[in-house]
């Protein structure tokens, strides 16, 4: 009778995550998610648009729903690697879905800076679906920012089996977020005057 090889540990943790509390992990992630919501409702509610247009800041609803898009492709792609156990691979396909969604919100804050908020124009059915979408959209974006900071920290920290626990929630509404965040895209856009 054969006995398969050992496999061994994975040892992904670095120490400078390891060396931070999971109390002060999870406060941090919340404050940071607080801040970015607060600093997204100011600007989109608050903040008037700018009265100085161009043509690429014209162009940045585009580039978000491709960012989105690709945030979603790689989130899709960074599973499917975990679960063929290719956690390299994962690593790095999370790394770029993370990198996809910074860059989406820099993008988004750059815009709204300039515009403001944009109105959805659409009437009949179309206008609740949009807003239900648009709802649930804003909701998961909230509560997701601590979610993924949190899960790439426990990730980080070697803390596996949490990071596997937090993460069955953190990707579908990660995926959601990005999903959603083109078609509210592609609403407004076949809905403009």
């Amino acid at each position: 009778m054969q006995h398969a090889a050992p496999q061994p540990a994975l040892d992904i943790g670095y120490a400078p995550f390891r060396a931070v509390g999971l109390g002060k992990a999870l406060a941090g992630a919340l404050a940071l998610g607080a801040l970015v919501c607060g600093l997204l409702f100011w600007l989109i509610y608050f903040k008037a648009g700018s009265p100085q247009q161009s043509a690429v800041i014209g162009r940045l609803p585009a580039v978000n729903a491709t960012l989105n898009s690709l945030s979603a492709t790689f989130l899709v792609t960074g599973y499917i690697q975990i679960r063929a156990g290719n956690w390299r691979a994962h690593m790095r396909w999370m790394f770029a879905a993370l990198a996809t969604s910074a860059l989406f919100f820099v993008s988004y804050v750059v815009y709204h800076n300039f515009h403001g908020d944009t109105k959805f124009t659409g009437t009949g059915p179309v206008r609740p679906l949009y807003f239900f979408i648009l709802i649930t959209h804003i909701v998961l974006s909230a509560i997701v920012v601590p979610m993924i900071l949190l899960s790439f920290f426990l990730a980080l920290s070697g803390r596996l089996v949490a990071h596997r626990r937090l993460s069955r929630y953190t990707f579908p509404v990660w995926l959601y977020v990005s999903v959603t965040g083109v078609l509210v895209f592609a609403m407004l856009k076949a809905f403009a005057k």
